[in-house]
């Protein structure tokens, strides 16, 4: 998915700037300005890991002199949602590609109070806030992704303090997390050039054919509506997406998309088992901690 449209102060302010609410609704940004109070710890492990994470950073600013408000974890956008094909008929009815979702991100973006308060900085103090919270320089850091580009970050600064709390061995776990990133897009490739997938989208092509839409693939109709020299109509989008929807619904693609998913994705594991392998271990070992963390409003 596309990246860093503003200049954000950390990752997760960053993924919430660019995607969409899959239900439309908005995080709640200045949830958690006060100060550290026991919170309900989430069933979901990811969400627990997340919002330790944010309030471990939050202290580290705090320490450091500045504010900082914790980011709500960023829900997934209609491309992440639907990354081979729109086959939800309601949630098309109502977003259409999500266009509308991303526009409001966009708006929550300049509401968000991390943003108001780096744009609030003096010009000789917004780049020690930056450093501040990323560190000074992306040194410290390293991974090789499986495309061959070396990816770095700063193993200073209150993001890599509050991820080394958390999950104990740093360069580990920037090595697992930006590889692991890579393999999703990795495995979105490996499904729409397959040959099985290829030959699941001709009904669904002839398909929108049939009503009006003559476009071959559905990420050919997805750019369509959402990269187009003049911004289409809501209702428009709406009106493609829920064809490609009706579509996808009466042929196998779905399936065919689902199943290749899950062999592509068990594939890479085998054929990166090292960082796959590491993922799942910081992460189980680290929610322990995140609990702990959440609990006691850290």
């Amino acid at each position: 998915m596309p990246r860093r449209t503003l200049l954000l102060l950390t990752a997760a302010l960053l993924a919430a700037t660019i995607t969409g609410c899959a239900d439309g609704t908005t995080s709640s940004q200045a949830a958690a300005h006060g100060s550290g109070t026991g919170r309900q710890v989430s069933d979901d492990p990811q969400q627990t890991l997340h919002l330790a994470e944010q309030l471990l950073i939050k202290k580290c600013m705090e320490k450091r002199g500045y504010e900082y408000w914790v980011e709500e974890r960023p829900p997934a956008d209609g491309a992440s949602r639907f990354p081979y094909v729109v086959d939800d008929p309601a949630w098309a009815a109502r977003h259409g590609y999500g266009t509308d979702l991303y526009s409001e991100r966009q708006r929550e973006a300049l509401r968000d109070p991390n943003q108001r308060y780096y744009r609030s900085m003096p010009a000789d103090r917004a780049p020690e806030l930056v450093s501040a919270l990323n560190g000074p320089q992306a040194q410290g850091l390293s991974a090789r992704l499986p495309n061959g580009i070396q990816v770095t970050h700063s193993d200073r600064g209150c993001v890599a303090e509050a991820e080394r709390t958390l999950y104990k061995d740093l360069p580990a776990w920037f090595r697992a997390t930006r590889v692991t990133d890579s393999l999703g897009g990795m495995r979105v490739t490996m499904v729409l050039t397959d040959k099985r997938y290829r030959a699941a989208v001709k009904p669904w092509a002839r398909c929108m054919k049939a009503k009006g839409h003559p476009y071959p693939t559905p990420a050919e109709a997805r750019a369509a509506a959402t990269r187009p020299v003049k911004q289409w109509p809501h209702a428009e989008e709406v009106r493609l997406a829920s064809a490609e929807a009706a579509c996808a619904g009466s042929g196998d693609l779905p399936a065919v998309a689902k199943s290749l998913d899950t062999a592509y994705r068990a594939e890479l594991r085998r054929r990166y088992p090292g960082p796959t392998a590491d993922l799942d271990r910081l992460r189980r070992e680290a929610l322990p901690r995140a609990r702990s963390i959440v609990a006691r409003g850290d």
